[in-house]
């Protein structure tokens, strides 16, 4: 068998033995039905699964991996996967927090603020998928044309999830729930350069 492949099957026995094995009382209620208090954006990044991260638990955070963790307007018609994700957390699960984490070194961010306008796109999906974020970098590239393109994408990284927060509004069951005080909107940054991990509730004026 390839050794990549035993690489999986290996890593489960662990888990099974030290984990699975471990925590009946955990898990055991896991296979009648979950109930998930997060809902958790993160990036498809191999270096920031939140489940290792934040420490959550199996049970805990209902998840959604996509490039640059970006969340797109309400639309019935285009990206119904992550909309569909979206309404089941909120409507089926009662998720109580919606968490967007955002991530240092994001090549989704530094894709989105490489973006040049009239170019043609390098990829067939991220160019496209990464645009989500464009008033973010609209934002970036007005307040912050000074700064190296580094520093930028720095900047571009917390603003990005401001962005999704501020999507996320669109959602007509996602406004009912923030309006009801049944459910939070969170934006997050793991900056595993320097071990850091910040958290900010969503404001109204989070993008102008």
């Amino acid at each position: 068998m390839d050794p990549a492949v035993e690489r999986l099957k290996t890593g489960f026995e662990k888990f099974k033995t030290e984990v699975y094995d471990q925590k009946p009382d955990l898990f055991e209620p896991l296979k009648a039905h979950q109930s998930p208090k997060y809902m958790v954006f993160a990036c498809a990044d191999s270096r920031v699964c939140p489940s290792v991260t934040l420490g959550l638990e199996p049970g805990e955070a209902f998840t959604v991996r996509n490039i640059a963790a970006m969340v797109p307007c309400y639309c019935k018609n285009k990206h119904t996967g992550v909309g569909s994700a979206i309404e089941y957390a909120v409507c089926a699960l009662k998720v109580e927090f919606i968490v967007v984490i955002g991530h240092s070194r994001c090549g989704g961010i530094k894709a989105l603020l490489n973006l040049k306008d009239g170019a043609d796109d390098t990829f067939h999906f991220v160019e496209d998928w990464v645009r989500i974020g464009y008033p973010a970098r609209k934002k970036v590239k007005d307040e912050c044309s000074e700064m190296p393109f580094e520093e930028q994408c720095g900047v571009l990284e917390k603003e990005a999830v401001n962005v999704s927060l501020q999507n996320l509004s669109t959602y007509p069951f996602v406004k009912e729930a923030v309006a009801n005080g049944t459910l939070k909107l969170v934006g997050g940054h793991y900056d595993f350069v320097s071990g850091k991990f910040d958290t900010w509730q969503k404001t109204s004026d989070a993008i102008s």
